[in-house]
């Protein structure tokens, strides 16, 4: 992607007086939003499906799981009207609450609907109101619920660009911005790709060996297939001495304890497949007596219950945490004498694609959102176990194949994060004139 610097820029400026917007072309004009915009009076329309917005967009939401009663109470806004989400602005400071309409449907009565007053681009003014809504709009409102009115908005300084201009850059930011999410998408693909390659190499790796020349045999085990002849497949009851579990305490949701303070693990600690220490919550001083079960070396720590996709999500622990202890929700699996060099292993076993499907068969629970697994159930779970020495040179190679994807995956994640900051730093720029697109004359 090209950088902003060759791009043209106009002949003057004026100071728009507004910071977040800052100078302006000189022949652009400021006006308050209350002058762009009116608030739509509340319409009620039953015949339409329900809606909201989401990161900027005006969606349709399943109008099943809605009461008559409450849709009663719900307003109209048609395609072409804008969205405006005021409510709670302090719970979430990432999500756009400003969006464009593109279909009818009737929202929430706590939303603001906007009709423009004056002949306007209006997916000019889309872009310019997402750089609103984050610059400034949600430093509006005050209180617990930080909660805004039109009245709050009305007198927000926007600007209006000559409608040709309007149209000009708004057809420049549609072209630049499909580009970019294009590029995005590509690489988010590649990202996506690479981690199936390496559930796939854990998976030959730990269901084939690394000699694919020897005799092989049916496990007996549908998920395992046929493994190396000289190979055994055993139950993880006879590896695993204990499933531990802590209890659920009162901690801070927003603060993670320090290496000199008492954590108890977020159930997040291992929803990437592995074990992450720093998804914690410190926990309240009156309440530290109360934990238990520190995080051991050596151990896998297993999510017990969670949402279909996360239930049996685990991570290998490499070292002591004394001051880490666990929640309800997770179980810490200790492995016996015998067996405890095979952990590690076992941990790269518990993420390939045929471990999860068992686990999928085994968890239950009455809400779709929401599955456990009994520890019976996991412990009657078959894997492969091979000689120690074999299962060593089976982990060197997957820990080095798997750092080389890490690695690729964290460049291209590093790719996705500057695109994604040339978006924006495009779509500021434009919008406010700092830029002159070439299609303005």
């Amino acid at each position: 992607m090209a950088g902003l610097t060759p791009m043209e820029k106009y002949e003057a400026y004026k100071y728009s007086g507004e910071d977040w917007i800052s100078d302006i072309p000189e022949h652009w004009e400021v006006r308050k939003l209350k002058h762009l915009f009116v608030e739509k009076k509340h319409t009620r329309n039953m015949e339409l499906s329900c809606g909201s917005i989401s990161f900027g967009k005006v969606v349709t939401k399943d109008d099943d799981k809605i009461p008559l009663l409450t849709k009663a109470s719900y307003q109209e806004v048609l395609a072409g009207e804008f969205l405006i989400n005021p409510l709670n602005l302090n719970y979430d400071l990432i999500s756009l609450r400003i969006g464009l309409s593109d279909i009818n449907v009737v929202v929430s009565a706590g939303y603001i609907v906007l009709k423009n007053r004056l002949n306007i681009c209006k997916e000019y003014f889309k872009y310019l109101l997402h750089r609103y809504d984050v610059a400034y709009m949600k430093l509006l409102g005050s209180g617990v619920r930080q909660t805004i009115n039109f009245n709050h908005i009305a007198n927000s300084l926007l600007i209006e660009p000559p409608l040709a201009e309007q149209t000009a850059i708004a057809n420049f930011l549609d072209k630049k911005t499909a580009q970019i999410d294009e590029a995005i998408a590509i690489k988010e693909k590649q990202i996506e790709l690479l981690k199936e390659r390496k559930q796939i190499i854990i998976q030959q790796a730990v269901t084939r060996g690394l000699n694919l020349n020897v005799p092989m045999k049916d496990s007996g085990v549908d998920w395992i297939g046929e493994i190396p002849e000289h190979w055994e497949v055993k139950k993880l009851k006879f590896l695993i001495d204990t499933l531990e579990s802590g209890v659920s305490v009162n901690a801070s949701e927003a603060e993670a304890a320090n290496e000199m303070e008492v954590g108890v693990l977020k159930t997040s600690a291992v929803y990437r497949y592995e074990f992450d220490p720093d998804e914690n919550k410190k926990v309240f001083e009156d309440e530290i007596k109360r934990v238990s079960c520190p995080v051991k070396a050596g151990s896998i720590i297993i999510s017990r219950m969670n949402a279909p996709e996360l239930v049996g999500a685990s991570g290998f622990v490499k070292k002591n945490y004394n001051n880490l202890y666990l929640p309800d929700r997770l179980w810490q699996a200790i492995f016996n004498l015998k067996y405890k060099n095979y952990a590690l292993l076992v941990s790269y076993i518990m993420v390939t694609k045929g471990f999860r499907g068992v686990i999928e068969s085994i968890a239950t629970g009455s809400s779709p959102s929401m599955k456990n697994i009994s520890k019976g159930d996991l412990l009657n779970i078959e894997v492969p176990i091979m000689p120690y020495a074999e299962s060593k040179a089976l982990i060197d190679h997957i820990e080095n194949k798997s750092q080389l994807i890490k690695d690729s995956i964290k460049h291209l994640i590093e790719q996705i994060e500057k695109l994604k900051e040339y978006k924006t730093t495009l779509i500021n720029s434009a919008v406010t004139g700092k830029i002159k697109v070439p299609e303005v004359a």
